[in-house]
């Protein structure tokens, strides 16, 4: 195993444990062609992403649809960063452009619901969120704690799982 290897594999293993400081400490002194790596990208993205800073986390966000448009991670933190910048009927937007293979991911549906419950389309909002409860049902747990979904919570409660 390479040096930088190494140091890609840390920073993953940083990410998984919320230390997204440690992770782009362990990035940092790899050759700058290596930071242009997918693997590389996506680590210092949700490093951007943990420490709440949106606008760059969406401009490698954006990169990533651009680098990988057939791969769904980009999409996904591309939307979320909108949403959490306010912009959530461009958030929409974007996950509504992303590939098929979207689709298939239990949080495409999740989050879809989320966004839309912002947006007030209260209906369009359950029935993704429905959705992903039936791919996922631990996702019906996380929603029940989800700030976005306050306003839907009395319709949530009365479909337990």
């Amino acid at each position: 195993m390479t040096e930088a290897e190494r140091r890609i594999i840390a920073a993953q293993g940083y990410v998984e444990l919320g230390l997204f400081e440690e992770a782009r400490a362990e990035l940092s002194p790899l050759p700058a062609q290596m930071h242009k790596r997918v693997d590389v990208i996506e680590i210092t993205l949700l490093c951007l992403m943990g420490g709440h800073r949106w606008e760059e986390a969406l401009a490698l966000a954006t990169e990533l649809c651009t680098e990988e448009p057939a791969e769904p991670g980009g999409f996904i933190h591309a939307a979320f960063c909108l949403h959490e910048l306010g912009r959530t009927g461009e958030a929409v937007d974007v996950l509504s452009r992303g590939p098929a293979t979207l689709r298939t991911k239990p949080v495409y549906y999740y989050n879809m619901g989320c966004y839309h419950a912002c947006l007030g389309h209260f209906d369009k909002s359950l029935a993704y969120l429905e959705r992903a409860f039936e791919m996922d049902g631990e996702l019906r747990q996380h929603a029940r704690k989800d700030h976005d979904l306050d306003c839907l919570r009395a319709q949530l409660e009365s479909h337990p799982a």
